[in-house]
């Protein structure tokens, strides 16, 4: 019985994705081992995440349990380096709507089990309620950001906005949230580059964001597909 469980766990990912998350964690792995060695709550942390990702990309709610845990961890990396606008964008705003995802997934499931989300459409007049909330928590993060002192204040900020429209978007249950992802990725892929100016350590971070880039992409196109599977 144990072994057919652990077959159709196995089976559950396709060979695209057990590979997509196996170079993932490679890449991950390389980049400690050469350049870091010594945080390893930054390197079980970037390997939640890309797990969470894959999970995410399958519409599984297993991936907002993981995704709860990351953005704990990631504010407390983000602290260490006075990023606090990632600090009180991961663990005030990522986390609590990851929770907040977890629970819309679980009451939305796709089908009779609830290992795959019920892909949704939004409308137009959504989005562009979107556009304004995003505009003002944008607005709002600005203020408090640069009273906290944070480095690299524009790049920060615009992390906030992508960071909003994303967790939004996954709340919703929208495929644009990879898009969103996406954008966030890059933001952070440069904001931790800038860090390893000061501590090449911090580049096992930006292979983090690197692969997470790559999963993103890659959830898009998964829930474009789960969308078209779904409808019809």
């Amino acid at each position: 019985m144990l072994s057919e469980k652990i077959k159709r766990a196995i089976n559950y990912f396709s060979r695209g994705e057990k590979a997509l998350w196996l170079c993932s964690v490679a890449l991950i792995a390389a980049a400690f081992l050469v350049f870091d060695r010594s945080n390893y709550i930054a390197a079980a942390n970037s390997l939640i995440g890309v797990t969470s990702l894959i999970f995410v990309a399958k519409g599984n709610p297993i991936g907002q349990v993981l995704a709860i845990i990351f953005s704990m961890l990631y504010g407390y990396i983000s602290y260490t380096y006075s990023y606090f606008g990632e600090m009180i964008t991961y663990l005030g705003m990522t986390m609590p709507m990851a929770c907040i995802s977890l629970v819309s997934w679980l009451k939305n499931p796709y089908g009779s089990g609830h290992s795959q989300v019920k892909v949704n459409r939004l409308k137009a007049r959504e989005y562009a309620f979107l556009a304004v909330l995003t505009a003002a928590v944008t607005a709002v993060f600005y203020f408090i950001l640069r009273a906290f002192g944070t480095a690299n204040l524009p790049l920060s900020t615009f992390s906030v906005t992508t960071s909003f429209a994303a967790v939004y978007l996954t709340f919703r249950r929208s495929p644009y949230y990879a898009i969103a992802y996406s954008l966030n990725d890059i933001v952070l892929i440069i904001l931790w580059s800038l860090a390893t100016f000061d501590d090449i350590s911090y580049l096992s971070v930006v292979m983090c964001f690197a692969a997470f880039l790559a999963n993103d992409i890659y959830g898009f196109c998964s829930w474009r597909k789960m969308q078209q599977r779904q409808s019809s």
